[in-house]
């Protein structure tokens, strides 16, 4: 990626000063062939190096000390557990619109305490929202794994709950938002709730670079990014290993609820409106702008907008390179929940 021209100059510059070595040549190999039970240890070494990383990027973390926050316990739809974080202005006075965050990690990894994901909500909440985080169950890692439907279960019991307690959390709307493997999420939750009836409680979904496809054994010819960004930041290899550790029997390959990419104009209409981030670099880069066009070729408002020499959810993954793109995207994420405010 770093040979590549069109890269954002700063990007290559602060990965070109990086300490000598790829800290992704530590993880386990993987092939289109490998286990289910390589996969989950690819998944598990994976979560380990982010673990490492959260280290400097704690360190960087602003002071967020104008930003509460009240952890809320729920029952999930098998009866577990499902912690829920609820962060609000401090001194906020009057109804806000909401955002649902739905973390990343290919439905596979991480929590909803890593700092990327914590900085981004609470950065939120410091415009003027109410944020609340689910911890899903993820498809592998240290929570466990928990195969598809588990985490989309999980997401949409959350979502149904904010829903029914609008008043009580004095919100006047109800985004759903998530990168990378939580955008799947809340797409997928989108999908989920309309096939089910009850899709009247999201007032719309905000996705940055959503893994929308699995990979199986191919991917459809309209999706160039696949060929032009291969290697940069992920590789068919990886997207097969979050794949089967998501559906270690194959039985999802074309379930719209599992990966959205594959929904029918049937299944998409009376869906919210939709906002879609892609990013140039990104391996997956032309998933979320094909899926805008389904969307809006089943008459959905959705828009879909690509960054320009940015690799993957640049804003999460280096807020500090990008304090402009930063900006954009939290302005839009603001003034998209402002204006689906329910009077």
């Amino acid at each position: 990626m770093l040979d590549d021209k069109r890269l954002d100059p700063r990007v290559r510059k602060a990965m070109s000063g990086m300490p000598a070595g790829d800290p992704a040549a530590l993880l386990p190999q993987v092939t289109l062939s490998s286990s289910y039970e390589e996969c989950l240890q690819w998944v598990a070494a994976m979560e380990e190096l982010q673990n490492v990383q959260n280290s400097a990027m704690l360190a960087a973390m602003p002071d967020f000390s104008d930003v509460i926050t009240e952890k809320k316990s729920i029952t999930g739809p098998e009866g577990h557990v499902i912690d829920l974080y609820i962060e609000k202005p401090k001194g906020a006075d009057g109804t806000l619109p909401c955002v649902v965050h739905i973390h990343g990690g290919g439905m596979a990894f991480t929590t909803t305490q890593a700092a990327g994901a914590t900085r981004w909500r609470k950065t939120l909440v410091r415009q003027g929202l109410t944020v609340v985080a689910v911890e899903f169950r993820n498809s592998g890692g240290e929570l466990g794994n928990h195969p598809f439907p588990a985490g989309l279960d999980d997401c949409a019991t959350a979502v149904q709950w904010v829903n029914k307690n609008r008043s009580v959390l004095n919100i006047s709307s109800l985004v759903l938002a998530g990168e990378s493997g939580g955008g799947n999420l809340a797409i997928a939750a989108a999908v989920k709730a309309n096939i089910e009836g009850w899709v009247d409680a999201i007032d719309g979904v905000y996705a940055m670079a959503p893994m929308l496809l699995g990979f199986y054994t191919s991917v459809p010819s309209e999706l160039l990014s696949w060929r032009e960004n291969e290697g940069y930041q992920g590789t068919r290899e990886v997207m097969r290993a979050m794949t089967r550790v998501y559906d270690p029997n194959n039985e999802h390959e074309n379930n719209p609820m599992a990966w959205p990419f594959h929904a029918s104009l049937e299944v998409l209409q009376g869906l919210p409106p939709h906002i879609i981030i892609n990013y140039e670099m990104d391996l997956i880069r032309d998933d979320g702008a094909v899926f805008a066009r389904n969307l809006q070729a089943a008459g959905v408002a959705a828009i879909s907008r690509t960054v320009t020499g940015a690799p993957h959810v640049a804003e999460i993954a280096m807020p500090d390179l990008m304090p402009e793109l930063v900006d954009d995207t939290i302005g839009s994420i603001v003034g998209f929940a402002e204006k689906l405010a329910r009077s």
